[in-house]
Order: structure tokens, then sequence, then C-alpha cells
């Protein structure tokens, strides 16, 4: 029985290994594209790339769609706060469930997008955005590599709750 529990904790430190790693690859992606745009773009600056797409500079001081952004200042620790606490929950979450495959994915993606941000709002003060989609003269949003790891990652954790609902 020992045995067992060696190999197990051996496959769920590995699986642990390799969402972390997702995680920073997430993490380094999001800030090398964010320094691509520092560096290549002024606050406002925009590019068009297709009939419904443009690369731009923006920056946002709040959370989702700028929710927040004009709260005064406050808001830059309370989100870099909420971030970190967040970040130390999904590690932990990593840890208690490595061996659960889509899972895992799903928490890699959430932590290293979150991560990336917190690092911008603690580097910069702001999230930096670039990624403006638009049709017909009304433009979503723009965001970044980090806020979509964690769209794609809250997808599969909504997949991954039901299919084990499927399951069960």
């Amino acid at each position: 029985m020992a045995k067992k529990s060696k190999t197990s904790f051996a496959h769920t430190s590995n699986s642990l290994w390799l969402w972390l790693g997702l995680a920073l690859l997430v993490l380094l992606g999001d800030q090398f594209t964010k320094i691509l745009i520092i560096g290549s773009f002024a606050l406002g600056d925009s590019s068009p790339l297709t009939s419904f797409f443009n690369l731009v500079r923006v920056h946002n001081n709040g959370a989702a769609f700028s929710f927040l952004a004009q709260a005064g200042g406050w808001q830059r620790w309370f989100f870099t706060g909420l971030g970190s606490a967040a970040a130390l929950l999904m590690v932990w979450l990593l840890k208690k469930h490595a061996g659960q495959k889509l899972f895992g994915f799903a928490i890699a993606c959430v932590l290293g997008g979150a991560v990336g941000n917190v690092v911008d709002r603690v580097l910069y003060g702001y999230v930096v955005d670039f990624l403006d989609f638009h049709y017909a003269g009304i433009h979503f949003p723009a965001f970044n590599l980090a806020d979509s790891a964690i769209t794609l990652g809250a997808a599969c954790l909504i997949l991954d709750e039901l299919l084990r609902v499927r399951r069960g």
C-alpha cells in the first residue's frame, strides 16, 4: 500500500509541476506581448490589422470591462491583493487536484493570466490591454493575452463541471 501512495504522490507532484509550468508559459507570453506593445505603441495608438481587429495600447486601471477604473487609485492595490490571494488559492487547488487534466489545465490558464495582470498592476499601476476587436463601428473592450487565458480557463472550468455532473 505504501508503494502505491508513493507512486500516486509522484504522479500528482509531476502533474502539479506541469500545471505550474503551463501557468508560467501563460505569464511569460502575456508579459512578452505587453512589452512589445509598450515598446511599439504610445498610449492610445492603434494599428488596424484586419477589417475587424486592431492592435491598440490601452491602460485599464480597473478590472474586467474597466470596472472601478475611475475609483481614485485604491483599486490598484485592491485588485493586486485579490489577484494574489486568488493565485494562492489556485496553486492550492492545483496541488490538491493535480491529476485532473481538464481542471488542471483550466486552473493553470486562469493562474497564469491572473498573475500576468497582477504583475502589470505592481509594475505600472494599470493593466496593459492591446487586442481590439470591432464590428460595424462597435468595439469590444480591449483585452490582452492574460484575459484570453482567464477566459479560456473559465470556459474549461464550466466544461469540466458539466462533464463531472454528467458522469455523476
